[in-house]
């Protein structure tokens, strides 16, 4: 019951997008200014304030590292497989094995298990590293913009999301968040960020579902896809039992990564990968895979409740 309490918002959303989109209720028009809004300004908030509140530690480097050479195996590993998923894709498919969404899937369904922990946001420090930094110089020359190496540069630093990683973790690290969380305006931040934050999740979702359109064609080259992410990320988990078998003896922490590899692909890489998408079915390829995958980590995620919880 707990797997159906945490993700039946998650697909009512998915279906509520996707009826929208049948039964002409919302244009292309509108759907894209809402995207918009969502990628634009209001995600980066939602990533300001994950970089502000991760708990960094001498000790979490090592993880950091691992799963930040982790994503850029997987791009490697994309770019093997990926004209043997089909060619019509394989000029963007590689990025859907890479980062996964942990804030908006990983995080809630594992603290609906552990309660409070912060293991996840770890995992995001370097996906959001590799998503809004890293990637964007790849897809700047992959996409042949013709950009000299000012412009990129000039791209990325004034892109909203690598805004928003900067400024969180320099108040994170300097400690800046953390007093202004215990003065006087402590409570007005929080409301800020949660009334800023809150219509994040939802509108994703019902964009994700509005995109959806699978059908025969795409639907065997999503399958391929998956499996290639799932046998890659089940090598991932694996390697934390070899890499850090300390923190895997412990259940809490156990948990994290497997909940968290087998999430879907992240929603803030898709505005990132768009310049690499040829037409509208690229899009629908990219929201359908993303929208599939998840119940890839309804599974996963009902077996920890029942095999480890």
């Amino acid at each position: 019951m707990a797997a159906l309490t945490t993700l039946f918002p998650v697909f009512f959303m998915l279906a509520l997008g996707f009826v929208s989109r049948i039964k002409g209720w919302i244009t292309p028009e509108q759907k894209a200014g809402a995207n918009a809004i969502i990628f634009k300004i209001l995600f980066p908030i939602l990533v300001l304030n994950l970089m502000c509140t991760a708990t960094i530690e001498m000790s979490h480097i090592k993880i950091i590292g691992y799963v930040f050479v982790v994503y850029l195996v997987a791009l490697i590993v994309g770019k093997l497989f990926a004209s043997k998923v089909n060619k019509k894709y394989a000029h963007f498919s590689p990025y859907l094995l890479t980062v996964v969404e942990g804030g908006n899937v990983a995080l809630p369904l594992y603290l609906s298990i552990v309660g409070t922990s912060s293991n996840t946001v770890l995992f995001d420090i370097a996906g959001t590293i590799i998503a809004f930094i890293v990637f964007p110089v790849f897809i700047a020359k992959e996409a042949s913009t013709g950009s000299s190496v000012k412009d990129m540069v000039k791209s990325i630093f004034t892109n909203s999301f690598v805004i928003a990683v900067i400024i969180g973790l320099f108040l994170n690290l300097t400690g800046i968040y953390n007093m202004l969380m215990v003065s006087q305006f402590g409570p007005m931040i929080t409301g800020t960020l949660t009334q800023a934050t809150t219509p994040i999740v939802s509108l994703i979702l019902f964009i994700l579902g509005y995109d959806l359109n699978v059908d025969k064609k795409t639907f065997v080259p999503i399958l391929k896809l998956m499996t290639i992410k799932i046998v890659y990320y089940a090598l991932v988990i694996a390697g934390f039992f070899v890499l850090f078998p300390e923190q895997m003896a412990d259940k809490t922490f156990m948990m994290a990564p497997i909940i968290y590899f087998m999430c879907p692909t992240g929603f803030g890489l898709m505005p990132v990968i768009a310049p690499l998408y040829k037409d509208e079915d690229d899009a629908s390829f990219t929201s359908a895979f993303v929208s599939i995958f998840m119940i890839v980590t309804l599974f996963v995620y009902t077996m920890v409740v029942i095999f480890i919880a």
